[in-house]
């Protein structure tokens, strides 16, 4: 898995800090949680799905949550 390698990642944005303002995830710290594009088959740019890891290491996530609607919802990723 590229987030546990710390990348190289596919598209710019990924890595960045996801700040929850949809307030969906648990209530954590900013910096807690990162954002990683899915490819979204046939579409032009990022698309709309996500997984978004959350930890005190980003190589290392306590817990990744994966939402196909661009944050409107997200499902926990058991690993």
């Amino acid at each position: 898995m590229l987030i546990h390698s710390g990348g190289p990642f596919p598209y710019r944005k990924d890595g960045i800090v996801f700040g929850n303002r949809e307030r969906l995830l648990p209530d954590r710290s900013r910096g807690f949680y990162r954002e990683y594009t899915v490819p979204t088959p046939g579409a032009r740019d990022r698309g709309a799905r996500r997984i978004v890891c959350g930890g005190k290491q980003p190589r290392i996530p306590e817990s990744c949550y994966y939402s196909a609607d661009h944050y409107a919802s997200f499902k926990r990723i058991v690993q």
